[in-house]
């Protein structure tokens, strides 16, 4: 028999600076009944991304904040226990943005099947989702990185990063990885493959950037923005690409984001600068999958995840973002499944 209450996190607060557990507050509340074409979906796994520190301010993004006082949403993997709806039914494992709750109704439209027996049902909050698909069209649309030139990743360990530095180095690239503990370097350079590698929290960023590309750089993917990107501007080639993906050093600032201006620098390399978000590619999502499920099942694509585990530790996976505390994929296993065979 299933439960009729559950535990839910809702945003109590929006956070000025780092949030912490006031940003965070715990409900109990009933668990939903399905309308017709609805299902209801238990979460087994929840993923948790810097993106969502954006949503928690009140400003024009390209997504809705988060509303104060009700549930967080998410990437969400968990199991079918109910269906009101003939293209579900129970024991079908699903994904789609959900609530940080335990159940979440959902309709049908919100929601697609994953098959178990093709990878870890976790790689679709991953490699094979949005972080993945991230990397994908980042760097093959925009970075269009050729055979011999060199592509600087920040954030390098991360979800994203991880797989941006494999698939340049898929097409033939130098791979340059900036990332922030030894242990990260080591997982970079004798996992993945990285042809160089500098921990920032250890090495003059400029200097070591320096060494790391005698020949400059042809492609910087950026995922954290602040003084690690203006050390690349700095060693741009002619015509580099520049993947704006994200800016995690200033999410949490309280002040204005200030630093070199950029223009001179693009302008003496003829250098392209562009930012996105993964939606703008979602016309092309069906091939992004398909090539990166190739890849991973070829052997050519390597992934790592972050799990923690207890509905409780969502916040603490959350804020150890902004820590560096995870490698690859960042998730939180919620609860095992009952009528789903993993």
């Amino acid at each position: 028999m299933e439960p009729t209450s559950q535990k839910q996190i809702q945003l109590a607060e929006r956070p000025k600076g780092m949030p912490d557990s006031s940003t965070f507050k715990f409900i109990e509340t009933d668990v939903p009944k399905p309308d017709q074409g609805q299902v209801i979906v238990r979460t087994l796994y929840l993923s948790v991304d810097p993106y969502m520190r954006g949503r928690m301010q009140d400003t024009k993004s390209y997504v809705e904040p988060f509303p104060l006082n009700e549930v967080i949403q998410g990437g969400v993997v968990g199991e079918v226990v109910q269906s009101n709806s003939d293209s579900f039914e129970r024991g079908d494992v699903v994904v789609g943005m959900l609530g940080w709750q335990e159940y979440s109704a959902a309709s049908e439209k919100d929601i697609r099947k994953i098959d178990p027996t093709i990878a870890p049902v976790t790689t679709a909050l991953g490699i094979l989702g949005m972080p993945g698909l991230t990397a994908y069209f980042g760097l093959l649309h925009i970075g269009q990185p050729k055979e011999g030139e060199t592509v600087v990743v920040s954030g390098a360990a991360g979800a994203v990063g991880s797989i941006v530095g494999q698939i340049a180095k898929i097409k033939g690239a130098r791979v340059v990885g900036i990332a922030g503990s030894d242990e990260k370097i080591s997982y970079l350079k004798n996992e993945l493959g990285f042809d160089e590698t500098i921990n920032y929290k250890t090495e003059n960023v400029a200097e070591a950037l320096e060494k790391a590309c005698p020949n400059g750089v042809d492609v910087y993917f950026d995922n954290v923005g602040g003084e690690i990107s203006d050390a690349v501007y700095s060693i741009l080639n002619k015509f580099a690409r520049v993947p704006i993906c994200g800016a995690i050093s200033s999410y949490n600032k309280e002040d204005e984001d200030l630093g070199p201006r950029v223009q001179t620098k693009l302008i003496k390399s003829s250098a392209l600068m562009k930012g996105f978000v993964v939606s703008d590619y979602a016309s092309h999502f069906g091939e992004g999958a398909k090539q990166l499920g190739q890849w991973v099942q070829e052997g050519k694509l390597k992934y790592e995840e972050t799990i923690v585990e207890g509905f409780d530790s969502i916040p603490d996976a959350f804020l150890g973002l902004f820590k560096g505390e995870n490698k690859g994929k960042q998730l939180v296993k919620v609860a095992s499944p009952l009528y789903a065979q993993l």
